[in-house]
């Protein structure tokens, strides 16, 4: 980071880290943005859909997968998760498919890869652009080729909490050069004039479209120094958790999100533990605060599920009022039953052990919680 600064070259980390994501994950083409939510809504503008026009995004998610489709004039559709793996539930999908959609948006929960050999198939045969929000996914992959790289776009975001933070930072991913001049002319000013003379953005150069993105030079050269160790911290993670979960999905009711053959996952926010409480026989809060007593570090958050917020039951910010579901089953399954048990990325042979004990003694006398 000083380095950089002491060269008077401090701009040139974001073209470098982006040049090194792009080779980590393969990706056609790649633009840095400020954070996650601007490059989703960099992508849903080049999406360049008429107004109106539907598009598949899930309600267990943080909200700008959601809201920034109202900038351009499109409508969400809210889809459930699977309560097995808590990603997109693509039955659900189909069930909701109307004529008015055009896209359709999955996450990557958690660092779970969703299951995106079937999302693709249908989505080609619907005729569907797929986009992949892989906020949550640093690392993560599907038969050895990383999430973002199935969709027509996708993103991924830096933030503090992430599993390759660098405080602040987000960037896109895209499939075509159409996709990829479009999203980074609405928040890249300087950008337009770099294109090929038959892009239909050159003509922007020096305005855009009227926002500035450009992720900060120090979050990319923090995010550079990341991405050397992501494998490697990824695999560790990997590691501790089998080890651990191993010994917890013996306990009554414990079970771990379901991954598919060729499958392999991150560890954003922790090791999330799916737990059917009314078969464990003590209620959650309970289950906790003992586990918190004999020294776990776990939690449990439950995602604001979109579809209950105020915002998308009110006409008026909307082209068209969205659909807003009468429940979501797997949602609130997942919300209510699971614990978060923070992950370690490095050896912890000794911690593990500690943690499975208490979780052992825990269920022993779950009982007496009750």
């Amino acid at each position: 980071l000083f380095r950089s600064i002491d060269s008077g070259r401090f701009y040139q980390e974001i073209p470098l880290f982006e040049k090194e994501w792009q080779q980590y994950t393969g990706a056609e083409f790649v633009k840095a943005h400020m954070n996650g939510t601007s490059a989703i809504t960099s992508m849903y503008f080049a999406l360049d859909l008429p107004p109106g026009s539907e598009v598949m995004v899930p309600s267990y998610t943080f909200f700008s997968p959601c809201l920034a489709l109202r900038f351009f004039g499109l409508v969400p559709i809210f889809i459930d998760i699977d309560p097995k793996t808590a990603t997109f539930d693509l039955e659900d999908a189909k069930r909701k498919l109307t004529p008015r959609t055009k896209a359709v948006e999955v996450m990557h929960s958690w660092g779970m890869p969703c299951d995106m050999d079937a999302i693709s198939a249908w989505a080609r045969e619907k005729g569907l652009i797929l986009l992949e929000d892989a906020a949550h996914a640093h690392g993560a992959s599907m038969h050895g080729r990383k999430m973002g790289t199935f969709g027509d776009m996708a993103i991924y975001s830096y933030q503090l909490s992430k599993v390759m933070p660098s405080v602040e930072g987000g960037m896109g991913m895209y499939k075509t050069r159409e996709f990829y001049e479009r999203a980074a002319a609405f928040g890249h000013y300087e950008d337009p004039g770099k294109f090929p003379a038959d892009s239909p953005v050159r003509a922007y150069e020096g305005t855009g479209f009227g926002q500035k993105y450009r992720m900060h030079p120090m979050a990319a050269a923090i995010a550079r120094v990341q991405l050397r160790s992501l494998d490697e911290r990824n695999a560790v993670a990997r590691k501790n958790v089998k080890a651990l979960n191993a010994r917890l999905t013996q306990l009554e009711g414990v079970t771990e999100p379901r991954l598919l053959p060729g499958q392999e996952r991150a560890y954003y926010s922790g090791n999330m533990l799916l737990i059917d409480f009314a078969k464990a026989g003590a209620p959650r809060e309970a289950i906790l605060k003992a586990l918190k007593a004999e020294g776990v570090d776990a939690s449990f958050w439950d995602y604001p599920e979109q579809h209950k917020l105020k915002i998308y039951s009110e006409a008026k910010w909307w082209h068209h009022p969205p659909v807003i579901p009468a429940s979501m089953p797997g949602n609130a399954w997942v919300n209510a039953n699971h614990l978060f048990v923070r992950c370690q990325y490095g050896e912890a042979p000794d911690l593990i052990e500690q943690y499975a004990r208490a979780f052992e003694k825990v269920w022993a006398h779950r009982r007496e919680l009750a």
